[in-house]
């Protein structure tokens, strides 16, 4: 690897460090206004957490597992492995998303809607939480998406890990995020 190849890999990774502290400061300044919103006479301290949520928790970490596994693999030069569990990575991030659906679906079966008269503070930004790391959620499988075409297309081997190591970075940023919001809501009444 020559000097300025370095120097791209550097501030590849430094660009994806940027963007996760960005995100990060995003989602904190969002549950710094869960806290400060809490104190609200309408706050809702006894709401139900929807059971889809924590089984979207153990789906996401089962993803993270699995793409740990595929960059061993990759490692390892097993490419064929490193596919199959780029691909089940993947297969759980839309379990993923079909649990938080489902997660919405229980709380408007609780009665709780984003807006209008059902609306309440206290779902709103449950909504706006889940929402926006959806959002990045999406971005992250379309990242997926793009490291499973070049392992097919025989863009990544051991010795040039470059893209999946920052796929594999920010795969698992989400889902520490996730987790973090995750537990933040539940425990913080």
């Amino acid at each position: 690897m020559d000097e300025l190849e370095i120097k791209h890999n550097k501030a590849k990774k430094m660009m994806l460090w940027v963007g996760m502290i960005s995100m990060t400061m995003t989602f904190a300044g969002l549950t710094s206004a869960y806290v400060v919103s809490s104190s609200r006479a309408d706050w809702l301290s006894q709401f139900e957490m929807p059971d889809a949520f924590a089984i979207s928790t153990l789906i996401i970490l089962l993803s993270s597992i699995s793409f740990f596994l595929a960059k061993r693999a990759l490692l390892s030069q097993n490419i064929k492995q490193a596919k199959i569990l780029v691909l089940t990575t993947f297969l759980l991030a839309l379990t993923f998303v079909y649990f938080q659906f489902k997660g919405f679906g229980d709380i408007i079966a609780q009665g709780y809607y984003f807006t209008g008269a059902e609306s309440s503070i206290t779902t709103s930004f449950l909504y706006v939480l889940v929402l926006l790391h959806l959002a990045h959620l999406f971005a992250g499988m379309v990242i997926l998406a793009v490291v499973y075409v070049r392992l097919l297309q025989g863009k990544y081997s051991g010795s040039n890990p470059l893209g999946f190591e920052l796929a594999h970075l920010f795969w698992h940023f989400l889902d520490v995020l996730w987790i973090y919001l995750y537990l933040f809501v539940l425990l913080y009444r």
